[in-house]
């Protein structure tokens, strides 16, 4: 059976159509019938398909039958083998069936982690390429590290169908970009179907078999853990020796705990349950932990006794970004609690610790991957969890006198030696960007190392601080580029800088919540964003409002709200009493989502002003 085995994911860019290839290979492999099948049916949450991307991985377990004769010359020796074989894959019609276990990985750099512990779980992936777009940032960083663990590559060009497709050019960019032959390089339409039979005879020929032995030590590569709210915590694992069976103890290589295994099975897609899940194969274990920290992504479990080795494979994720969350009311903030930590079973890298604010009450610090990151999970807090919130600026952390500090009201302006984080990003553009792109990465303190043309497109090398890149540099790069620019980035080392913390007060009354750490440049420009920007949310009230940012007691900029006094029922000059109660029940329905100052209301909606300004 081990020979019939294919362990592989699909690697992409944002927008390159993986979601969509995995839908035509459930279908074209009988996996999940095609009345039954609806667009992006791996991503199951419905936040993922409105923004268009897969933000959480997803394992399945397809079966294929191949006839013999279509195999062609075997690129790996365990084709070889397989050819030779007589055991019991061979089907009476002259058929091999293959096991194809394909996980389904995000392609956006927020979730670049999720890609990551995959690849670890794989012999193979499939390199997919927009015909439209071409080679693109997160396509070449996942690329790299794919090669770095020695995984069978197949690159593939998508969207063929397309009118604007340009596969000579993205070809060249292929080749140019990984040094692939051109004969190597599929051509498929996920839409349409077209190619992806012939794909997927390609994985089978091309991609290893999974070594190892059922006889050998129990060894499962932990690559994921999920919170089931019928199950509990689900472990999805890659078995790379022995056999694990329902009833079985085993132990975690990382702290010696031990537990016993309730269920196992596969994802097809959904859950299917068997006795047992042998070396080479990826499923899912169900035990009696309650606690999803015990099951680490990247661990290793061994059986009972402990034998064996960990295959070493943990990588702990550490926040770059961070956010206060507050509750929009104070009764809420238990239902909020519970929302994040059960969030938190399903993300490993998100951070959690209390925080208590004057104005705003008890709330959590939490810290991201990523504001994309961020705005996903402040999205399924108030829409899973029906739980409405206040998120304050997004911050990152920065070194002062060699301590950490993540939150900028920690900071004061006493000229500490204060460093900042820099990243070492990558942008590929076509060439007729490079002007405003460059001027782009200048104008926020970003300096280019180095350019690197192929065919029409080049590759920008830059370094920047990661505070000018989590606002809105994305934003800025789509737009100057008309959408064909695409953006990757790792964080490097910190720097120091000459930055100062502004301070924003509402009426004299300063809002720590708000506050921001800037290099001592852009103050005057920043500032004035934000505080128009808050003067345009915070509606009008009988007295007049001023809005100001400041450094210590020198104001930067100011704004003044003019004072307007509002009556909901003005405009009824009649009407029964019923009609004028549901006006009222309204407004107080509308102040419950704001937060007094002073005495001025602040919605909700002039923090995430704050986010855009």
């Amino acid at each position: 059976m081990q020979d019939n085995i294919r362990n592989f994911c699909i690697i992409a860019h944002v927008d390159a159509g993986k979601s969509t290839l995995a839908d035509r290979l459930l279908e074209i492999t009988g996996t999940i019938r095609k009345e039954d099948l609806k667009e992006q049916f791996l991503d199951s949450s419905e936040i993922s398909r409105e923004h268009g991307i897969t933000i959480k991985l997803a394992p399945v377990r397809m079966e294929y039958q191949l006839p013999v004769s279509n195999l062609q010359s075997p690129v790996n020796p365990s084709i070889g083998q397989l050819s030779n074989s007589k055991n019991n894959w061979k089907l009476e019609n002259g058929n091999w069936k293959f096991v194809l276990n394909l996980i389904d990985t995000p392609g956006h750099v927020d979730f670049s982690y999720e890609v990551v512990r995959t690849l670890y779980a794989c012999e193979g992936a499939i390199l997919l390429v927009d015909a439209t777009k071409g080679v693109q940032a997160q396509t070449v960083a996942n690329y790299n590290f794919a090669k770095k663990l020695e995984l069978v590559i197949i690159p593939v060009i998508n969207k063929i169908d397309l009118p604007t497709a340009n596969i000579e050019k993205v070809k060249d960019e292929i080749v140019a970009s990984f040094g692939f032959e051109r004969n190597e390089i599929l051509k498929i339409s996920a839409k349409t179907g077209e190619g992806v039979r012939e794909l997927i005879q390609t994985v089978i020929e091309r991609i290893s078999a999974p070594i190892g032995s059922t006889e050998s030590p129990t060894q499962a590569l932990i690559f994921d853990s999920v919170y089931d709210e019928h199950r509990g915590i689900v472990i999805y694992v890659r078995l790379k020796n022995g056999i694990i069976k329902k009833g079985d103890k085993i132990a975690f290589a990382s702290d010696g705990s031990k537990t016993l295994i309730n269920e196992v099975g596969y994802m097809r897609p959904l859950f299917s349950y068997s006795d047992e899940l042998v070396n080479g194969e990826v499923g899912f274990i169900i035990t009696n932990i309650k606690d999803i920290t015990q099951a680490k992504v990247g661990d290793t479990i061994l059986n009972e006794k402990g034998e064996g080795t960990s295959l070493g494979k943990y990588i702990e994720q550490k926040p770059f970004v961070y956010l206060s969350i507050y509750p929009t009311s104070v009764s809420d903030f238990q239902n909020l609690r519970k929302a994040l930590y059960k969030l938190k079973l399903n993300d490993a890298a998100l951070s959690i610790s209390p925080e208590q604010s004057q104005i705003f009450g008890p709330g959590f610090r939490c810290g991201f991957l990523g504001l994309l990151h961020a705005q996903i999970l402040i999205e399924r807090i108030e829409r899973e969890e029906g739980v409405e919130v206040f998120a304050a600026p997004p911050s990152i952390e920065y070194k002062v006198s060699g301590k950490s500090i993540t939150n900028p009201k920690d900071l004061d302006n006493a000229g500490h030696d204060i460093k900042e984080p820099f990243v070492n990003g990558e942008i590929y553009t076509p060439r007729e960007h490079i002007g405003s792109i460059l001027d782009l990465i200048h104008k926020r303190r970003g300096e280019s190392s180095d350019i690197k043309y192929f065919g029409l497109q080049a590759k920008i090398e830059f370094e920047m601080p990661l505070a000018n890149v989590i606002y809105d540099f994305y934003d800025k790069l789509k737009t100057i580029s008309s959408g064909f620019a695409s953006f990757d980035y790792e964080i490097g080392d910190y720097r120091e800088s000459d930055l100062v913390r502004i301070d924003i007060s509402v009426n004299n009354e300063v809002v720590p919540e708000l506050s921001f750490v800037v290099h001592k440049s852009e103050t005057e420009g920043f500032s004035r964003r934000i505080v128009k920007a808050l003067s345009e949310e915070i509606p009008r009230h009988q007295f007049e409002v001023f809005v100001r940012a400041s450094i210590g007691s020198r104001i930067i900029a100011s704004e003044r709200i003019t004072p307007y006094a509002k009556n909901v029922l003005a405009k009824m000059s009649g009407g029964d009493r019923t009609r004028k109660d549901k006006l009222l029940e309204a407004q107080k329905k509308g102040k419950k989502k704001m937060k007094t100052i002073g005495r001025v209301n602040v919605p909700k909606e002039a923090f995430l002003a704050v986010l855009k300004a």
